[in-house]
């Protein structure tokens, strides 16, 4: 059952061990585990695959099976209804238009003495996206990671998500794959597809930067071989915030919160309102709805552990409060919530008014639901074109423009203790003889 706080300090005591729940002695075990698996990946390839894979799916596959067909691509638009291929190209087509929207610009700035300055943005040459199964297909996550990386123009996208039974990846996900345009998917999931991914084996290619959120191994894994290769962030468990005051409906906060809890045991689901009532009738409508839920094991477990409603005394102590624990996704159930983003610093999507569950942001409202969790949005953002792309800077002097600038770099090297950053220069700048060669105090 949802716990109900009216204490401050009790309420920030929770928050902050709802939020390091991935750090806790449990996570640390776990990791043991991760470094294990990276590692015999990394040293046995594909047949550290098939052994996890055998171990942690229970699927038995030989290396051939490991990438899916193009047979099996084909024939998945025949096991999807018109119905879910119509919403998959909706979707596609409003986050398509979303990023467009993100494309950084390549830029040069012409200076005086013709100093020219820019930033100019390229693709990484492989992504690798993770797609997680297992408890259920998600093709949302295939469009969210797929799209920004077509849109960033990368030259070689592949996918990874766990088989399904038999040895199947769900229809959905293939299709949703291909609308993205993406047909290179393997069927490997869990830290030994980001081991693949990051170090390569003898039939998945090393990418530059893993997408993707996943369940505890594969943020642990993802954060393990951060510097081996880049990552979007540390995605997940997922985690919900809502903000409500006297005039939210609890039918809606309750089924809200349950549609985050649903996603896994680690999940997060948390109340912050200012109106005691509201409280107790969002914990009475969260039991009400769990009744006949298809994954109530499942979402009870995360309601009792990491699922919480707070009292608190104003809508500026409930923004203090969530800045706090800067949540992957924030909903603001307030009468004017356009006013209370201005209190907000930190959150990964924010969801405003009663009519804009999570939900549409999961689906195809075309901001990405690859969001930072577990207070990562202190400093973190939400999966974007950007995150396929880096900038390299454009730097370009005259003979006049160094000349101007010789004696503050050569200062500067002094101080440093660096003579041949000054000698960069000053051998550039000095006056030559006739024949061209510097004079290094008389000694050529």
């Amino acid at each position: 059952m949802l716990r109900i706080i009216t204490q401050w300090v009790e309420a920030q005591s929770e928050l902050r061990r709802i939020a390091s729940r991935t750090h806790d002695d449990m996570i640390l075990h776990k990791e043991a585990t991760v470094r294990e698996v990276l590692q015999t990946v990394k040293r046995q390839g594909d047949k550290a695959l098939l052994h996890y894979t055998q171990e942690f799916d229970h699927q038995t596959l030989t290396p051939e099976q490991l990438r899916v067909s193009g047979s099996e691509l084909d024939a998945a638009y025949q096991q999807v209804s018109k119905e879910l291929l119509d919403a998959i190209r909706l979707a596609a087509k409003q986050i398509e238009a979303f990023h467009r929207q993100r494309i950084p610009k390549s830029w040069v700035q012409f200076q005086e003495d013709d100093v020219v300055l820019g930033k100019r943005y390229t693709p990484v040459d492989r992504a690798g996206l993770y797609v997680p199964g297992g408890r259920a297909a998600y093709p949302s996550t295939v469009l969210m990671n797929a799209i920004p990386a077509k849109v960033a123009k990368v030259p070689r996208i592949v996918i990874t998500t766990p088989p399904g039974p038999e040895g199947k990846v769900n229809p959905a996900v293939l299709v949703a794959a291909q609308v993205a345009g993406v047909q290179e998917i393997y069927r490997v999931g869990g830290a030994q597809a980001v081991a693949a991914l990051a170090y390569g084996t003898e039939t998945i290619p090393t990418v530059d930067v893993i997408t993707g959120p996943g369940n505890v191994y594969v943020t642990l894994a993802k954060k393990l071989v951060y510097g081996t290769v880049g990552i979007d962030s540390l995605a997940g468990p997922s985690e919900v915030l809502v903000i409500a005051d006297s005039g939210a409906n609890p039918v809606y906060v309750a089924v809200d919160l349950l549609a985050q809890a649903e996603h896994d045991p680690m999940a997060a689901a948390i109340l912050l309102t200012t109106d005691s009532a509201l409280a107790r009738q969002v914990v009475t409508e969260v039991e009400r709805q769990l009744t006949n839920h298809p994954r109530r094991t499942l979402t009870e477990k995360a309601i009792a552990h990491y699922g919480l409603v707070v009292v608190v005394e104003s809508l500026e102590a409930a923004a203090k409060l969530s800045n706090e624990f800067a949540p992957e996704h924030l909903e603001l159930e307030v009468a004017d919530p356009w006013a209370m983003v201005e209190k907000i610093r930190h959150a990964g999507a924010i969801f405003l008014g009663s009519s804009t569950p999570e939900a549409v942001g999961d689906y195809l409202a075309g901001p990405n639901h690859t969001l930072p969790t577990s207070g990562a949005a202190r400093y973190a953002s939400a999966l974007g074109v950007e995150t396929f792309l880096k900038h390299s800077s454009l730097i370009q002097y005259s003979p006049t423009a160094l000349q101007k600038v010789a004696d503050a770099v050569n200062i500067l090297a002094t101080a440093e203790g660096l003579p041949s950053h000054g000698d960069s220069v000053r051998l550039r700048t000095e006056t030559s003889d006739d024949q061209g060669n510097f004079d290094l105090d008389g000694q050529l």
